[in-house]
């Protein structure tokens, strides 16, 4: 009997010192209580507890994890039904407040997060909820943060995943965005013909503007040459008077110096004269406004004894030179 109780004795022993022994891993933690009461928390590693007294009531994780929240109809402000879902992340931050001060913590959380949904796009048009997901998301992760603290719960992030509209609603709205094709379509087709109308009457503008400046340039170059033309002509003019002028000056010179010392030149002299009067009616039936004129050969005599007048009185010659005095025709040696 000794014997017996003796095992019986090693047996409670080493029982109750194993139950002793708590072994919590990393990340987790656990909640013990003493005779129905709350003692401590157990940290990761190797803890101690007192058998028979002590209990773990409740082991959780305080990683983040996931939750996942089911599709719920919901009804936005301009009365259309749609379908939502989303993903929230969390964790819990103060292991004894989400044992104590809620009683099933995830199912908890759930009904939250849908109630917010709800709230949330209750107050918003169906478009928004398309364009303002980022939005909802914050004021989601700010309304279940501020709800979740009594319960020792951080909530990370929130996501909405799918937003579903009804059948009706999505072939309402692809005719809708059909329309809206069709019409940025013909918007930009419109553009594109302005743009093109544009830009061709800028290019017939802009050629029409090089046109006549490349005339107008034409022009001004033509007047040049034809102002450079006139200006070398009258040039050439003036250097071809003033040739003449000095020929006829070195010639009158030269007769001068013969009739001084040849008296027989005075008639060499009146045969120039006649000469000079014949070539100037040449020169005035060339010209464009000059008439016909008939001279009778009878008249010559007279007219060179007219010249002969003139020289002898000492006046100019219709050249301009002055002549000295010439002797009368009637003695001019035969």
């Amino acid at each position: 009997m000794e014997q017996l109780f003796l095992l019986i004795s090693l047996a409670l022993g080493g029982s109750a010192l194993a139950s002793s022994v708590k072994v919590v891993n990393q990340g987790n933690e656990s909640l013990v209580e003493r005779l129905g009461s709350y003692n401590k928390k157990l940290e990761p590693g190797l803890n101690f507890v007192v058998p028979f007294v002590d209990r773990v009531v409740y082991r959780e994780t305080i990683r983040e994890k996931v939750l996942d929240i089911p599709p719920q109809q919901c009804i936005t402000r301009d009365n259309v039904s749609i379908t939502v879902d989303a993903v929230v992340y969390w964790r819990i931050v103060d292991m004894e407040k989400a044992y104590y001060k809620v009683e099933n913590l995830q199912s908890a959380m759930v009904n939250l997060v849908l109630t917010q949904i709800r709230a949330e796009m209750g107050q918003l048009e169906l478009d928004q909820t398309f364009t303002a997901r980022a939005q909802i998301n914050e004021l989601l992760l700010r309304d279940l943060d501020i709800a979740t603290d009594p319960w020792g719960v951080k909530v990370t992030r929130v996501e909405l995943r799918d937003l579903i509209p009804s059948q009706a609603v999505r072939e309402s709205m692809e005719l809708q965005m059909s329309a809206e094709r069709r019409k940025r379509a013909a918007i930009l087709t419109s553009e594109g013909d302005r743009e093109a109308a544009v830009n061709s009457a800028k290019g017939k503008a802009e050629a029409q503007v090089l046109d006549a400046e490349a005339r107008q340039k034409s022009v001004i170059l033509q007047a040049e040459a034809e102002q450079k033309a006139i200006v070398l002509k009258a040039q050439a003019e003036r250097q071809q008077q003033v040739l003449k002028a000095q020929a006829i000056a070195e010639s009158t010179d030269i007769i001068a110096q013969k009739m001084k010392t040849n008296p027989s030149a005075h008639s060499a002299l009146e045969v120039l004269l006649a000469l000079g009067y014949l070539d100037m009616g040449a020169i005035i039936g060339k010209s464009d406004s000059s008439k016909v004129m008939f001279m009778d050969p009878r008249t010559i005599p007279a007219t060179l004894e007219g010249i002969r007048s003139i020289v002898s009185d000492g006046q100019l010659n219709s050249n301009g030179m002055l002549m000295s005095e010439m002797p009368p025709l009637n003695n001019r040696p035969s």
